[in-house]
């Protein structure tokens, strides 16, 4: 995609956008056109990484063209897209963050444990890793070697698609669909264990209810 041309004045933008919502997809890859650098911007300061901010960028197109029916005409268009833009890379940055965490953070502090970390502590971590391997088992083994070579060995895309011998585009759906099945069945088991362990609790404060009463 090349550079944004000149920005056009309000009244052509608004004549685009009137034809966006009557279906003409010219007008819409015109809008693409002139606003791609911004938001591709936008983008990049959240990802840092020329590929993933390309991907990210279109997603952002795709919600903007699915939000266009909500933009005030009176207010500035460029000015909504940025804003719109921003929140919308907040959101990927916020999930992105989440899923990386629950898949390279419990492995970070388990594989060297402090030396003064407390026996509570060291338990703690070893029950999340153990969450973790149990949860990563549970994927298919496409998604799992993806996200990890992805996320613990921290290949590039271009290296994955390498070792792997498979087009980049793939990788990138692996990768997202096993960053997705990975965290819910790390919360299916999370909730498992919470189940377990109420259930265990009632047990137990039922059978000393029965020996205080005997």
């Amino acid at each position: 995609m090349t550079a944004d041309a000149a920005t056009p004045a309000p009244q052509e933008i608004d004549a685009l956008i009137e034809r966006c919502l009557e279906g003409d997809q010219a007008a819409w890859e015109a809008i693409v056109h002139l606003h791609w650098r911004k938001v591709f911007n936008i983008a990049y300061k959240f990802v840092g990484r020329h590929d993933e901010a390309e991907d990210l960028t279109q997603d952002v197109f795709l919600k903007l063209f699915k939000s266009l029916r909500t933009f005030d005409r009176r207010a500035n268009f460029s000015t909504w897209l940025i804003s719109v833009s921003r929140n919308l890379c907040i959101d990927h940055y916020r999930s992105v963050r989440r899923e990386h965490e629950v898949v390279t953070h419990d492995v970070d502090v388990v594989a060297r444990p402090s030396s003064i970390d407390s026996p509570y502590l060291m338990l703690e971590r070893r029950d999340r890793v153990a969450l973790l391997r149990a949860a990563l088992d549970r994927l298919a083994p496409s998604l799992r070697t993806a996200v990890m070579l992805r996320d613990i060995q921290e290949l590039s895309y271009h290296e994955i698609a390498t070792r792997l011998d498979v087009p980049e585009g793939t990788v990138k759906s692996r990768i997202n669909r096993g960053r997705t099945e990975l965290a819910r069945q790390v919360a299916r088991l999370r909730q498992q264990q919470e189940s377990a362990r109420l259930e265990g609790a009632r047990r137990a404060n039922r059978g000393h209810k029965s020996g205080v009463s005997g």
